[in-house]
Order: C-alpha cells, then structure tokens, then sequence
C-alpha cells in the first residue's frame, strides 16, 4: 500500500471537514519527526478539539527540537484537555526540562485530568527530582490521581516512599491495588516482599496476578545480582 504524500497530507489538513483533517494526522505516522512537525503545527489551533487534541498528543511522539517549546505554550491553554494532553506528551518526550513546569501544573492546574497527566509524565521522565510532588500526590482523594502517583513512584524507584504506599493495600479501587502491586516490583525494600505477597492473596485475579509477576521481578533481579557478585568474587580469587 502505497503511503500518501507529504503535499497531499498538507493539503488534507486544510480542509473544511474534521474528518479530513483528523486522518491527514492520522497519515502522518509514517512520516519522520522533522517533516511532520512543520504539519502538525497547522492544526495545534484548530476550531475542532478532537483535531486539537490528536496534533498536541503527536507533538509527543514525533520529537523534534521545537516540541518542548510548543507543549511549553500548550500546558497553558484554555481548555483543560489541552493542557492535560500537553502534560502527556511531555512525558514523551522525557526531557529533565519539563520536571519544573510539571510539578507547578500538578500543585497549581484546578483540574485532575491535568494533575494525572503531569503525575504519570514526571514518572516517564524518570528524574528522581518528581518524588517528592509524586508523594503529594498520593495524598489526593482521586482514586485516578493515587493510581497515577504509585505507577509513577515506581518509574523513579522512589523506594523511599513504600511506607507511604503501602497504605493502598486495603484500598477499596482494585485498580490502585493493582498498580501498587506493579509499582512495588521495582521498589525492593525489607517490606516489599510481605506486601506483595499480601497482595498475592487479593480477592480480584488482575491484583493477585500483577503481585505475582512483581514479585518473580524482584526474584529475577536478586538472582542476577548475585550471579554477578559470584562472578566478581570468582575474578578475583
């Protein structure tokens, strides 16, 4: 199947119908960052939302060195979709930049759409500086906020905060204990392991799997570990 031109993608995107417009963004996923970027600019202030939020959301994944910039002007629109699709892209885009104007949008943005986006994007981005706001945000009364906060502790391997985390293992959303479960794989403390198993025993089958798959993780890393402190002993004996 042959893919459509770069001209007829550009005048697509032109169009009077949203339709037209939302497929020419579609189109462009074959298309490499720097030939695509220059076209989804024409739609970032599109009268069509869906058409807004489908340009914003490719800024994300098409990276070129003017998205930062771009999701930079974005995290401050209007509209709280926008800017919640802005904050997902950033984590994308993963550049240590975005830390500081993340954390701000989680403390300052009214919305928890907005606060989510920027809670799990300051966990793609992986810079240990997020823990401390991804702590806060797990003391949020949104079960979708707690749930983005745990995935995201674990991204960063905030093994300071499973204390804090482990108050969720009773939490009443099998969705929050389930992330939990796959964040604690990756954050191996002296109370890990009896939580995990704890969690084994859940009531809800994706929450007992998820604990048996962290905990075959954590296996998996401690067996290596010894397997190459063997190894550098056994090299210098």
């Amino acid at each position: 199947m042959s893919h459509p031109s770069l001209e007829s993608i550009a005048t697509q995107l032109e169009s009077d119908q949203s339709r037209d417009r939302l497929l020419a963004l579609t189109a462009l996923r074959d298309v490499e960052p720097e030939d695509a970027v220059p076209l989804i600019k024409k739609v970032l202030a599109d009268e069509n939302l869906q058409v807004r939020t489908m340009a914003v959301f490719a800024l994300g994944l098409k990276q070129t060195s003017e998205c930062f910039g771009l999701l930079m002007e974005l995290l401050a629109d209007d509209d709280y979709g926008i800017r919640a699709n802005a904050a997902g892209a950033m984590g994308y885009l993963r550049d240590p930049r975005a830390i500081e104007p993340l954390t701000q949008l989680f403390y300052e943005d009214g919305e928890w759409l907005v606060r989510f986006s920027a809670a799990v994007s300051l966990g793609n981005i992986g810079d240990p500086r997020a823990k401390e706001v991804l702590q806060e945000a797990l003391k949020s009364d949104e079960a979708i906020l707690q749930q983005g906060a745990i995935a995201a502790l674990g991204e960063v391997g905030a093994t300071e905060a499973v204390e804090a985390m482990l108050k969720f293992v009773q939490s009443e959303d099998w969705l929050v204990r389930q992330r939990l479960a796959e964040a604690l794989g990756n954050l191996p403390t002296e109370k890990t392991l009896p939580a995990l198993r704890y969690l084994q025993k859940d009531a809800h089958p994706q929450v007992s799997l998820a604990a048996s798959l962290a905990i075959a993780r954590l296996e998996e890393a401690d067996a290596a570990l010894e397997a190459t402190l063997d190894g550098a002993s056994g090299a210098t004996a």
